[in-house]
């Protein structure tokens, strides 16, 4: 997808989306159960995003893995919600009729949301794998890094994924902590440099800042861009999809073109960015001739 030049849209959030239109998110499994139990509402978000211009759809597997469901009681479902999950995403693409991607994310949610509850790291990683290899096997196009953002649990997804064969895009967290330096959007005591020297790897795809504040965005992109030649993103988080978000389309599409300017290659939103802000960063790409970049690849 990003040899064919100019911008790739990603989608919005997808959790604080399903929020947004009525489902409870689980306190342990964030949306995981959704394919379970909203599966046409989670299929028209996806179409939703397709019809708004997104490039790129992200499977809802973002709390799948073996390990966050048998926390809650779910592992036996592991198989199914993966599979639907991906359905999902499948029908809403073949509905569309447009030539788009899908994503399977992955990311380092701990068990319960307790940092304190990962298993053992052999555990762990098998994990990773088992999920990288699931959503190959089920025909998603890309596996998605998400909200990496520490340097013990982070590596272990990201070597998981770069064994299975597909293209990996890797997404950081991250926010301005205590004077100035960018650190780990949860995790403050650490910085952003020390996750990307963990983690950048001459075989990743792709490097996006996601699910950061907007503010955080511009200087990620510049110490990314210290460390690293290949594409790179933006998809920040707007809020938890219960208020409204705290940018409109208008101003993200704003804070975008300045993004894009200055060597992104992939634009979209995590938490609380809804179609209409997919809308907007289209018109934006699309329609007023921002073509490929100088960090193109």
């Amino acid at each position: 997808m990003l040899d064919r030049g100019g911008t790739v849209l990603i989608d919005g959030g997808t959790g604080t989306e399903l929020r947004r239109r009525g489902m409870a998110l689980d306190a342990a499994t964030w949306s995981a159960l959704a394919p379970l139990t909203h599966y046409e509402l989670l299929r028209q978000i996806h179409s939703d995003y397709i019809a708004a211009g997104a490039d790129v759809v992200t499977a809802n597997t973002f709390a799948t893995n073996r390990f966050v469901l048998e926390a809650a009681g779910h592992g036996a479902d592991f198989a199914a919600i993966n599979a639907r999950a991906v359905a999902a995403a499948r029908e809403a693409r073949e509905a569309g009729g447009r030539d788009v991607a899908i994503a399977g994310s992955i990311s380092c949610l701990p068990p319960k949301f307790d940092v304190r509850a990962y298993p053992d790291e052999h555990v762990e990683h098998a994990a990773y794998l088992e999920l990288a290899e699931t959503l190959a096997e089920l025909g998603v196009d890309l596996l998605l890094l998400e909200m990496m953002q520490e340097t013990r649990h982070a590596p272990l997804a990201c070597a998981a994924a770069l064994r299975v064969g597909l293209p990996v895009w890797l997404g950081v967290s991250c926010r301005i902590g205590s004077g100035g330096a960018l650190v780990g959007f949860d995790f403050p005591l650490v910085p952003l440099k020390a996750t990307l020297d963990a983690l950048l790897e001459p075989a990743l795809a792709a490097v996006a800042v996601m699910h950061s504040p907007v503010a955080a965005v511009k200087p990620a992109l510049a110490e990314i861009r210290a460390r690293w030649r290949g594409a790179l993103g933006a998809y920040p988080e707007l809020g938890d999809g219960a208020s409204a978000a705290t940018s409109s389309p208008a101003e993200l599409a704003e804070l975008a073109r300045e993004w894009i300017q200055g060597g992104a290659r992939i634009v979209g939103g995590c938490c609380g960015t809804t179609p209409e802000h997919v809308r907007a960063l289209a018109a934006l790409a699309h329609g007023n001739g921002i073509g490929p970049t100088s960090f193109g690849t």
